[in-house]
């Protein structure tokens, strides 16, 4: 198996988590913060799509899918289009809300399918480019591509265990 094979199963592992968190939600469910200043599910999963797709975009020389697909349109949110949630306080957590499970799963299944696209065409030497020299030492694609991985399995992770909460709740 080559390594750029290993980074697109990680990225087809955070698709279907993704999908099996959203589905079935509510809007409501979604935008539910279990407490004050606590991320709901809606922003979770709308938060790691926006940064892949950013970082993502930035290193494949692309349009983000986010402008380039409609997606900023389609979910209308009070935010500058380039937000990526990154920073986001309480009050900007709490604006996304009026989402659907279909409309998170879309544009992260459009996202996915860009990164996989990308990725698919990479070659292991590829993955030692250096994409950004303002860290020491200098991150390469492959230190971005798999910090991209992390952050979102974290947040898919603390989206899942939302909805388990949510669910406890419901029970």
């Amino acid at each position: 198996m080559r390594s750029t094979q290993v980074v697109t199963d990680a990225f087809d592992r955070i698709r279907d988590l993704v999908n099996r968190t959203v589905a079935d939600l509510t809007s409501e469910q979604l935008a539910d913060q279990l407490g004050k200043g606590v991320n709901s599910i809606g922003w979770l999963v709308w938060h790691l799509t926006r940064v892949q797709d950013d970082h993502v975009a930035d290193v494949a020389g692309t349009e983000q899918r986010w402008v380039a697909g409609g997606w900023a349109d389609r979910f209308a949110l009070p935010f500058d289009r380039a937000a990526t949630g990154y920073g986001h306080r309480p009050e900007e957590v709490s604006a996304v809300r009026g989402l659907s499970a279909d409309l998170l799963v879309a544009y992260h299944d459009d996202v996915h399918d860009h990164t996989v696209s990308y990725v698919s065409g990479l070659t292991d030497a590829d993955l030692d480019r250096i994409v950004d020299t303002s860290w020491d030492p200098p991150v390469t694609l492959g230190v971005r591509l798999v910090s991209v991985v992390a952050d979102d399995l974290q947040h898919v992770g603390q989206a899942a265990f939302l909805r388990g909460i949510l669910g406890a709740r419901a029970g």
